[in-house]
């Protein structure tokens, strides 16, 4: 059997008799949907959206109540032994330097950061379904490789018994046969556990038990197209979620710096209060009583509170110079990446040609070398060469395949593409 383009076509027939089967786009809505994870980030984005109400608390008034009973050793000239004091005031800052503004401003560009790092979140567990997936396609046509091997040193060793039989080989020739199909027998049997400890990585990625035959390869079927380098750098720069991200911290820092700067200006409030005096515990229920209503302006300025407004004011600036230091970090890092992996992806998709003629050619080496052994023309030793050699090309097969597709989910992460 020709093993042309093992990688994919032997999956897609494996996994044509599934009665329904899951495509990767599949697995990765159910991923986001069962991975706790999602939810943990999901319930800090929600505390962000408290966090914002709580900002917009300083653009409504205050009201307050209180209620106190005194009771002195003995009375005063203006206070009973015994009395109560009832107090209800409504408040409103009419001005404090702009510091609600830039507050409510913070509180916001929080909640864009948190929907950034849920972004983040989301695009890896997407990317780790991709990779986990891909490591299953590879394990199977591992497996597949190995089985093939393993068919083919069956057949060769039952062939070299025959001939030990009528003594047209000796017995080390027979035992080179055995030695080597013993050791595809074991290769095997790692592939076979190697391929269901994959599915298990799977299953756990999308967070649902996921079963072989429910698998659809049909994402592997054709290979990714090469990426234009340059506008997928400027894809990535403008829409990764961590450059989004750290973006967004600098504006968090920036309107915290102007909400320190409050300090330096004078606070207005307006203030509306009503105080009721009885010479009993009880209100209302003493002899006397004195009701008062007030209304104020109140305007009160800090002159001085050593240094502690200069320097939350410097060490908000020098944290939005530290996340800018951060960001310009990130993006030449993630540009370097971008380069490197469309390195390797365009060497990845010139290796499959490569990869293909070679298992052409290892099969017209076996075919030949096969018919030369049964004419006693070569070695048994050349027979297992060119078994082991048809191998080998179908392995390199499966790895640049593995790679290519590797490379271009690790692309697609990049610009946040899941």
């Amino acid at each position: 059997m020709k093993l042309y383009s093992l990688f994919i076509t032997t999956l897609l027939v494996l996994g044509a008799p599934a009665v329904y089967a899951i495509d990767l786009a599949e697995m990765q809505a159910m991923a986001l949907g069962n991975r706790q994870v999602i939810r943990q980030y999901m319930t800090i984005l929600e505390q962000s959206e408290q966090d914002i109400v709580r900002a917009r608390s300083g653009y409504y008034p205050s009201v307050d109540i209180a209620y106190t009973a005194n009771s002195l050793d003995e009375a005063g000239l203006f206070e009973d032994k015994e009395n109560s004091i009832a107090v209800g005031s409504v408040s409103y800052n009419l001005f404090a330097g702009f510091r609600d503004k830039y507050t409510l401003l913070s509180a916001e560009k929080q909640q864009e950061y948190e929907k950034h790092r849920l972004q983040s979140v989301k695009q890896d567990i997407q990317l780790n379904v991709a990779l986990a997936y891909l490591g299953v396609t590879e394990r199977q046509a591992n497996r597949k490789v190995a089985e093939a091997a393993f068919q083919t040193l069956e057949k060769v060793y039952q062939d070299g018994e025959s001939r030990y039989q009528v003594g047209l080989i000796g017995k080390n020739e027979l035992l080179k046969f055995r030695v080597d199909y013993d050791n595809a027998d074991i290769t095997l049997k790692a592939a076979d556990a190697d391929l269901k400890k994959s599915v298990n990585i799977l299953s756990r990625q999308v967070g649902s038990d996921i079963a072989l035959a429910e698998l659809d390869f049909a994402d592997f079927k054709k290979l990714p197209p090469l990426m234009d380098k340059d506008e997928h750098t400027r894809k990535m720069l403008a829409q990764r979620s961590e450059i989004r991200a750290l973006e967004a911290v600098i504006e968090v820092s920036a309107a915290k710096a102007e909400a320190e700067l409050s300090d330096y200006y004078p606070r207005v409030d307006v203030v509306g209060s009503y105080r009721r005096y009885d010479d009993n515990y009880i209100s209302g229920a003493g002899s006397m009583e004195d009701d008062e209503l007030r209304a104020q302006l109140v305007m009160s300025m800090n002159l001085f509170q050593g240094f502690y407004t200069e320097a939350t004011v410097a060490r908000a600036k020098l944290e939005t110079r530290s996340v800018q230091y951060e960001l310009d970090e990130l993006k030449n890092e993630l540009s370097n990446q971008v380069t490197n992996l469309h390195i390797d992806f365009v060497v990845s998709l010139e290796n499959v040609e490569v990869a293909k003629r070679s298992i052409e050619q290892a099969e017209e080496n076996l075919r030949i070398t096969q018919l030369k052994y049964n004419e006693g023309l070569e070695r048994e030793s050349d027979l297992l060469d060119a078994i082991t050699s048809l191998s080998r090309a179908q392995y390199n097969e499966v790895a640049v395949l593995r790679t290519a597709f590797l490379n271009n989910f690790q692309l697609t992460r990049m610009i946040d593409g899941f």
